[in-house]
C-alpha cells in the first residue's frame, strides 16, 4: 500500500509421527444380540464381559451410567458431536429399546485422550488469515473417495490431518486495519475521508500557540482570538486536505485504488493501495501534492494584497500563505516517507530500472533528515536563524522546539523503514501462488465418519476433506481445527458433515492466483480454508489460510 502522510508525504510444524490406525468394527453377531446398541467404540475396544450369548454384564452397564454425566461434559468440551451413529450397528435393526439410546462419548477421565490422528492422515486445513473473494467457475464432479488431484506431490514437512498444527512464527500477512480511522467527514470522488482523534489535540495546540500571537498582533480583540486561531486551525487543515486530495486524484487519473484519506497529529495520509507502474507515474504521484500546497500559498499570498495587513483577515491570509509554503518544502525534502522521497525514489529507479534500489535510496536518505531534523531544528530555531530572537539561556520556548523537532524526526525515521519493509514486501510477494500452495484433497459423502475419510486422504496422501453431494458436487470443507477438537475414540461416530463448513462463492479461488491478487481475494472472504478450481471448474485442491501465511513468513525471513 502506497501512502502520502505527514501533511502529504506518501507512504506507500511441527511435524509429528503417527502410528497407523484402523478403525475396529465389532463382530456383527455381537452387534445384533448386544441389549444396548448405544455402547460406544471406545467401551467395545476395552472389552467389557459378555456371556456366552454376546450380552454385556449388569455390572459393565452400571460402569457406564455412572460415567455419563462426566463423559458428556467432556464431550461438549471437545466440541464434538455427541450423536453416536454405529457404523455396523445401524444396518442391522437393534430389537431393544436401548438401541435408541445416545451412546457415551468418551472413556472415562482417567483415561489419556488422543491427541494425534494416526498415519492415516496426513496434514489437512489449518486456521489461518483472512481471505477472499475470487473467480467462482462451477467445480466439476469427482468420483467420492478419489484424490481430487493425484498428480499433485505429497507434502511432508506438516503435521498429519487431525494433529494439531504447530502455529506459524514471525510476521502475518498484512491486513488492513479494523477501525474506519476516525469521523467521516465525506466521501470526495468516492474516497472516505476521516479525521483521527490526534486531529482534536493538535487543532487545540494550534489554537493555543496561535491565539497568543495574535495577542501580540491584535490584542483589542481579547478572548475573540482563540476563535480567530480555531478557525485558522481549520482552515490550515482543509489546505492540507486539498494537498491530499491532489494525490488521490492523480492516483485515481492512474487507476490506482486508493482506501481513504486521513487527517492526523501531522498532516494528512493518503492511502493508495497499489504502487505506479512506471517511475514517471510514481514521480507525478508524489508531486502533485507539493505543486498544490505551493499554489494555495501563491493564491493566499494574492488575497493579502486586497485587505490591509493589520486586520483579523490579513493576519489569516498571511498565515496560510506561511503554513501551505512551509507544507510544501518541508515535502519537497528528498526522503522517504515525503512526497520528495518518493520523486527521488522514482528518478532512481529510472536510472537503474529496479523500484527496491530506488526505495533503499530515498529510505536512507530519510534517516539521514531525520537525524539532520533531530539536531539542527533547535540549533537553528536557538540562533534566531528562522526569523526568532536568538536565546543565549534554555528556556521553555528551546525545549518545546527540541520536543518537536525529536517528534518530527521519529515521524520520519519510522516512515523510511516502513517504506523498506513495504518494498521488501512487494518484492517477495510473487512467490505466493495459490497454485504452489494448494493441498490435496480427497472427496468424501456428507454422512461419511471422519475416522474412515482420515483414512482415506492418508491413503490417497492428501492433506484434506472436500465433503460432496452423491453427484460429486463440493458442498463445504472440512476445517481442520474442528478433526483436531474430536478425541479419536470418538471419530468413527462423527459425520464429516459436521465439522464441515459451508462453500460459499468467496471461498472459491482461482488456482492462478498470486502475490497481491491472491492477498486481496483472501481479505475479502475470511475463512481458514478455500477450495481452489481451474479455470476450467476443475477442482484443484484445498487452500488452507495457514499456508499462506507460513510461506509469506518464509519469503520474508529471505534476504532480498
Amino acid at each position: 500500500m502506497v501512502e502520502s502522510g505527514g501533511s502529504g508525504r506518501p507512504r506507500p510444524d511441527n511435524e509429528e509421527s503417527a502410528e497407523h490406525h484402523v478403525t475396529p468394527a465389532p463382530p456383527a453377531a455381537a452387534e445384533e444380540t448386544t441389549a444396548e446398541a448405544g455402547d460406544t467404540f471406545a467401551e467395545r475396544g476395552a472389552g467389557p464381559a459378555k456371556d456366552a450369548k454376546g450380552t454385556t454384564h449388569e455390572t459393565a452397564r452400571e460402569d457406564r451410567q455412572d460415567r455419563e454425566p462426566q463423559e458428556e461434559r467432556e464431550t461438549r468440551r471437545a466440541g464434538t458431536d455427541r450423536q453416536a451413529t454405529e457404523p455396523a450397528a445401524t444396518e442391522s435393526v437393534a430389537t431393544e429399546s436401548a438401541a435408541t439410546e445416545e451412546p457415551a462419548t468418551e472413556e472415562p477421565a482417567t483415561e489419556e485422550p488422543a491427541a494425534t490422528e494416526p498415519a492415516a492422515t496426513e496434514p489437512a486445513a489449518n486456521a489461518g488469515t483472512q481471505p477472499g473473494s475470487a473467480p467462482t467457475p462451477t467445480a466439476r464432479r469427482t468420483p467420492e473417495g478419489h484424490d481430487l488431484h493425484p498428480d499433485r506431490p505429497h507434502a511432508h514437512s506438516a503435521p498429519a490431518l487431525g494433529d494439531a498444527p504447530a502455529p506459524a512464527k514471525g510476521r502475518r500477512p498484512p491486513r488492513p486495519p479494523e477501525s474506519r480511522g476516525g469521523l467521516l467527514m465525506g466521501r470526495p470522488f468516492g474516497v472516505p475521508v476521516y479525521v483521527a482523534p490526534s486531529w482534536f489535540l493538535v487543532a487545540a495546540l494550534i489554537t493555543w500557540v496561535f491565539g497568543g500571537q495574535l495577542d501580540r498582533v491584535l490584542p483589542e480583540l481579547g478572548a475573540a482570538r482563540y476563535l480567530v486561531a480555531l478557525f485558522f486551525a481549520v482552515a490550515f487543515y482543509a489546505s492540507v486536505l486539498v494537498h491530499e486530495l491532489a494525490h488521490t486524484i492523480a492516483a485515481l487519473r492512474f487507476k490506482l485504488p486508493v482506501r481513504r484519506i486521513q487527517l492526523q497529529f501531522f498532516g494528512g495520509v493518503s492511502e493508495i493501495e497499489k504502487e505506479a507502474e512506471t517511475p514517471g507515474r510514481e514521480f507525478v504521484l508524489a508531486f502533485v501534492g507539493p505543486l498544490l500546497s505551493l499554489v494555495l500559498a501563491g493564491l493566499f499570498h494574492l488575497a493579502m494584497r486586497t485587505v490591509e495587513p493589520g486586520t483579523v483577515p490579513g493576519v489569516l491570509l498571511a498565515g496560510l500563505m506561511v503554513s501551505n509554503l512551509i507544507v510544501a518544502v518541508f515535502n519537497l525534502l528528498p526522503g522517504l516517507p515525503l512526497d520528495g522521497g518518493r520523486m527521488l525514489r522514482a528518478v532512481v529507479w529510472k536510472i537503474t530500472g529496479k523500484p527496491m534500489t530506488g526505495t533503499v535510496a530515498a529510505a536512507w536518505v530519510g534517516r539521514a533528515l531525520a537525524v539532520s531534523v533531530l539536531i539542527g531544528l533547535p540549533l537553528l530555531t536557538q540562533s534566531g536563524a528562522l526569523g526568532s530572537q536568538a536565546e543565549d539561556s534554555v528556556g521553555m520556548d528551546t525545549v518545546l522546539d527540541a520536543l518537536l523537532a525529536a517528534i518530527l524526526a521519529a515521524i520520519i525515521w519510522t516512515g523510511a523503514g516502513n517504506s523498506l519493509r513495504m518494498a521488501r514486501l512487494r518484492e517477495h510477494l510473487p512467490e505466493l501462488r495459490a497454485r504452489k500452495l494448494t493441498r490435496r484433497a480427497v472427496p468424501v459423502e456428507t454422512n461419511t465418519p471422519l475416522s474412515e475419510a482420515l483414512r482415506r486422504a492418508n491413503d490417497a496422501g492428501a492433506r484434506a476433506l472436500v465433503v460432496v453431494d452423491a453427484h460429486g458436487e463440493p458442498l463445504s470443507l472440512v476445517r481442520e481445527a474442528a478433526i483436531v477438537g474430536v478425541p479419536e475414540h470418538r471419530r468413527p461416530w462423527v459425520a464429516v458433515s459436521n465439522l464441515a463448513q459451508d462453500l460459499t462463492e468467496g471461498m472459491r479461488v482461482s488456482a492462478e492466483l498470486a502475490g497481491e491478487d491472491l492477498l486481496d481475494a483472501l481479505r475479502a472472504t475470511p475463512a481458514t480454508e478455500y477450495l481452489v478450481v481451474e479455470e476450467t471448474g476443475e477442482i484443484y485442491g484445498v487452500l488452507s489460510a495457514a499456508d499462506v501465511e507460513r510461506a509469506f513468513v518464509k519469503a520474508m525471513a529471505r534476504p532480498s
